[in-house]
């Protein structure tokens, strides 16, 4: 008593108002919500202890308020800030050897709010008590008992590095205080006492919070599975106040280290494009697919709509953000290849181009293109060609442009491409390099900005002003590609009249698939927005016959559909500066009416004549044809093929024997060296290109080969052809 006495005199420290205090609380993960208010995700800020929001006592539950006060400070609404029976109580039990704390509520607040009073491992010296019960007496002349209980239950320790009620309450079991029932608030009230005890002692202490001091055995054990998984939850990685299932995770921890708190995403919008992508990978699930992604974006403003960064609790990597994670583009990148060709007028969409087998010596050795479907379809349009997705018609143009050219091409288009366009070749026509959905459908709403491009962005209001556009494209070819990627007649030779790409309104949209189905995208956009979807596996695990139409054009056609559900979407006008021209196809395609470039149009087209002689185009020169094992030889035949001027007869020799006749035809080779011959009528050798054969090969099949082994003959239609070239 002397000792409270001297301290009463001493001089006393400033004590924070109720106002101060509670202004002076932050939490420790700030909400990134969408345009409209709505949360979308946390983000950690403070990382010295995990706090919620500060919560007015009308925000507890009743069972807390009775607990925590029945177990900590039963006199709390008697005493002025110290319970002086209880500190007469404690003492005696000191002196007799037993022990007994006597710090109210208040005392506790007290020593929360004063760093110097905080405790320590060895506790409180006498003075420090002294002075806690000064302070506390304090307190209470100048807050209400109200005040200094919600105080304390938004500031208390609870287990490791957690503060106060609203944080524990949202870790441990999910939920905020408010909704906390009487077994809930007696575990919490348990780890006042002793934040960092076991499991069972909690659970026995909560026990006894609840039943009282007679608890049975059989009283107790549910109280101790609660406290066990309830703890557990508390340490889980991951684990934030409102996060269990946050709209859009990924943009929220990119808009927390940007400092940007309210972004741009439509709520509606973004639970929409989630719920759609994680139905439809959940669909996909039999045939190998787990992981996915959405972006949306305002074709006008840049403004990110929504950001979905994976499919969630079907992904076994649902932390990582694949807006921004690199894969290979696919057939995602044709669109830009023949913009390049439109631009130097190497190519108009009227142009014809041969799909027909195509081998390219590189340095790595021979890159053979083949269609999605093994197929050829020989002369088409360029329009047919892109809308189709034709690949050796896109190496084509690839090759009249340079991969070099293309490569800077996707560099002013924004794509941040690792390695150079020579790199590559002619398999970037393809897709052969690694690029972000982020890229990929920015690059598209750059077409449908005519050619303009700019940076997306995800801040509401930006404290700084946006980067100016950029010119990346000519409006005129911008317009012609969207005019051939929105045509369903041209797509109708690959994807049919009734795919998911046929929307209600107008839409130019393109799909990819990389190499071993790894990867499937759908990127397209409307009159307003720019619709990028992916689906995949974060491992890179193939697919199971997935392409794009069945993998992401799912996904990115009910988006399209949710957004323009008020209004269709409407064709850009011609502009001025285009030419529409009647053509004739020569009857390779019907007649019809084709948009040209000023100076670039015609009446009439027809495959470039380039043939001055008759050549062989497959196989190239320098080939090795390897003999998979685990294919019959019979299934394994190599195809020869020649570009022949009109009416001229040639024939095949091989190491001087005849094979065939005609401009193309298969053959069925042993294991060995060949020089394969395009000789015209009178046998005058036209082109020659040497090859060798390697594997094994069974004798069960010799008798299949009379042609290949003795060279004459011609071998059977009827097999397929599926040499693998190396």
């Amino acid at each position: 008593m002397l000792v409270l006495a001297v301290s009463l005199l001493a001089p006393a420290h400033a004590t924070p108002s109720y106002q101060q205090t509670k202004q002076s609380h932050h939490p420790s993960d700030k909400q990134v919500t969408a345009r409209d208010g709505t949360p979308i995700g946390s983000v950690r800020v403070d990382t010295t202890a995990r706090r919620g929001a500060w919560l007015t006592l009308d925000q507890f539950s009743p069972a807390l308020i009775d607990t925590v006060i029945a177990a900590e400070d039963a006199r709390f609404f008697e005493h002025g800030g110290v319970d002086w029976k209880a500190v007469g109580a404690g003492a005696k039990q000191t002196l007799s050897g037993s022990r007994r704390g006597a710090s109210t509520l208040t005392m506790q607040l007290v020593g929360l709010m004063d760093e110097d009073l905080k405790a320590r491992p060895g506790g409180r010296s006498v003075l420090q008590k002294a002075e806690q019960a000064r302070q506390a007496l304090v307190l209470e002349r100048r807050w209400t008992k109200g005040q200094i209980l919600e105080a304390y239950l938004n500031k208390v320790p609870m287990p490791g590095e957690i503060l106060g009620i609203p944080m524990a309450s949202q870790l441990m079991f999910g939920k905020a205080p408010h909704g906390l029932n009487r077994q809930e608030a007696a575990i919490l009230t348990a780890l006042i006492r002793a934040p960092n005890a076991s499991e069972k002692l909690v659970a026995q202490r909560a026990c006894r919070i609840v039943h009282g001091a007679a608890a049975t055995p059989a009283q107790c054990a549910p109280l101790e599975g609660q406290t066990q998984i309830a703890l557990a939850q508390a340490v889980q990685k991951g684990a934030l106040p409102g996060a269990r299932s946050p709209l859009a995770a990924h943009l929220a921890r990119r808009a927390g280290k940007a400092q940007v708190w309210q972004t741009t995403v439509d709520a509606r919008l973004q639970a929409l494009a989630r719920d759609s992508l994680r139905r439809h990978v959940a669909e996909l699930s039999t045939r190998n697919v787990e992981d996915g992604a959405v972006l949306v974006l305002d074709n006008a403003t840049g403004e990110v709509l929504v950001w979905v960064g994976s499919s969630g609790a079907l992904s076994d990597a649902a932390q990582l953000d694949f807006v921004t994670a690199r894969r290979q583009a696919g057939s995602t990148l044709k669109p830009f290849v023949y913009a390049q060709a439109l631009t130097e007028k190497k190519l108009t969409a009227a142009s014809l181009i041969d799909d027909a087998p195509l081998a390219v010596p590189t340095q790595s050795g021979i890159y053979a293109p083949q269609n999605y479907d093994r197929g050829y379809a020989g002369p088409v349009s360029v329009r047919t060609a892109l809308a189709s997705s034709l690949n050796i018609p896109a190496v084509k143009a690839a090759m009249m442009v340079t991969p070099e050219a293309l490569f800077r091409q996707l560099q002013a288009l924004g794509f941040a491409l690792r390695e150079s366009g020579d790199y590559f070749g002619p398999g970037l026509a393809l897709g052969a390099a690694e690029v972000s959905l982020f890229e990929l459908t920015n690059a598209y709403r750059t077409l449908a900005n005519q050619g303009m491009a700019s940076e997306p962005r995800f801040a509401l209001k930006p404290a700084t002003p946006p980067a100016a556009p950029r010119r990346a494209l000519s409006s005129d070819v911008s317009w012609i590609v969207a005019d051939m990627l929105a045509d369903r007649e041209a797509r109708a030779r690959t994807f049919g009249l009734t795919s998911p790409l046929a929307t209600r309104g107008w839409a130019a949209v393109k799909t990819g698939t990389s190499k071993d189905m790894r990867d499937n995208w759908c990127i397209g956009f409307s009159d307003r927005y720019t619709v990028g979807v992916w689906v995949g596996n974060a491992s890179g695990a193939p697919m199971w016959n997935v392409s794009g139409v069945s993998g992401a054009a799912p996904v990115w056609a009910e988006v399209m559909r949710a957004l323009h559900a008020g209004r269709p979407s409407q064709a850009p006008a011609l502009p001025a500066t285009l030419v529409k021209q009647a053509v004739d196809f020569g009857g390779v395609e019907p007649a019809r009416e084709e948009v040209f470039l000023a100076g670039t149009e015609r009446s009439t087209v027809a495959l470039a004549q380039r043939i001055v002689s008759a050549r062989i185009t497959a196989p190239a020169a320098g080939t090795i044809v390897a003999l998979d094992p685990d294919i019959p030889p019979a299934q394994q035949r190599v195809q020869l093929v020649a570009e022949v001027p009109p009416g001229e007869r040639v024939r095949w020799l091989v190491n001087d024997r005849p094979l065939a006749q005609g401009a193309r035809t298969s053959w069925l080779p042993p294991p060995g060296k060949y020089r394969i011959a395009l000789v015209d009528a009178q046998g005058k050798a036209l082109d020659t290109v040497a090859i060798e054969v390697r594997g094994a090969w069974m004798p069960a099949v010799q008798t299949a080969r009379p042609a290949a082994a003795r060279g004459g003959g011609r071998p059977s239609a009827a097999a397929p052809s599926s040499a693998a070239l190396r």
